[in-house]
């Protein structure tokens, strides 16, 4: 059989969505190192992606990533495309009322990875972290939240691969029954919140549930000293727990294929961030 000859254009494409699959963001330049084109190469077949859909460029960084349609080019996709229908207008929303940054992040093995944040719309980021960011286990808000309400078995197996990796939870810390107590404290308060000395920033985060399913963790950063832990539990932690109960309900409906309605006599449910409550209008 004659050897067909590769079409270098669809190659340099390959190329291309690999550098960017392989990141959280990246420039024309970057690109272009990476891989050995010239910048305006990169550029139009980064253009190109984004023409099609399969990337977008920030236009707060002039960096490109990929979107959710990417994953379709895979078998059986399906990996929490759900995050950007359901999660990420929730999230949203949250931290345009707190202003605050919030986030929304799942758990992949020994951590947590944040699949959405608004710190690049929040005044108040003391450093802005883009999606793609991963949090671990035993060090984290979150991360400790997810253990904590993890079904005993999923908790038992995450807790030893966190202890099994370097750098988490030296010394007393790595002592399953003193983890088994802070878990069990967060259970019982319904929230984790860690602080981090040097900064002065506290992170505090609650579970996200669908139908007793554990989705992953709304979390919250802020400053200690102009938010304490009791202000943060009137204030601000029954907010995180509305959006945690809204993702969790719109995952449902979405997972049963299930469409807001369309008729106007017909009300749609959504989240009073004021009222704190939820409303039918």
């Amino acid at each position: 059989m004659e050897k067909v000859k590769p079409v270098r254009a669809m190659l340099r494409v390959l190329d291309v969505l690999q550098v960017l699959n392989s990141r959280n963001g990246v420039s024309v330049t970057d690109v272009a190192n990476a891989i050995d084109l010239p910048r305006t190469t990169a550029y139009r077949v980064l253009e190109t992606l984004c023409s099609a859909g399969y990337a977008v460029r920030d236009t707060t960084d002039d960096r490109y990533r990929l979107t959710v349609l990417v994953r379709c080019l895979s078998d059986g996709f399906d990996d929490e495309s759900w995050v950007a229908e359901v999660a990420q207008p929730i999230i949203t929303q949250l931290g345009q009322t707190l202003i605050w940054p919030v986030s929304f992040s799942t758990n992949q093995g020994n951590s947590m990875l944040v699949r959405h944040t608004t710190d690049k719309n929040s005044p108040l980021a003391l450093e802005r972290y883009n999606a793609g960011v991963r949090l671990p286990l035993l060090n984290s808000a979150t991360g400790r939240t997810y253990l904590a309400f993890s079904p005993s078995a999923q908790r038992a197996a995450l807790l030893d691969i966190a202890l099994g990796s370097d750098g988490e939870m030296e010394g007393a810390g790595r002592q399953r029954d003193l983890i088994d107590k802070v878990l069990s404290h967060i259970r019982k308060a319904g929230y984790a919140i860690n602080i981090r000395q040097y900064r002065g920033e506290s992170t505090a985060a609650v579970p996200v549930f669908s139908d007793g399913e554990l989705l992953g963790c709304v979390g919250m950063r802020f400053m200690e000293k102009a938010v304490p832990e009791a202000m943060f539990r009137a204030k601000y932690l029954p907010a995180l727990q509305g959006a945690a109960a809204e993702i969790g309900a719109s995952y449902g409906e979405w997972r049963d294929g299930s469409q807001p309605s369309l008729d106007d006599d017909k009300p749609t449910r959504r989240w009073d961030w004021t009222l704190e409550r939820r409303v039918s209008h």
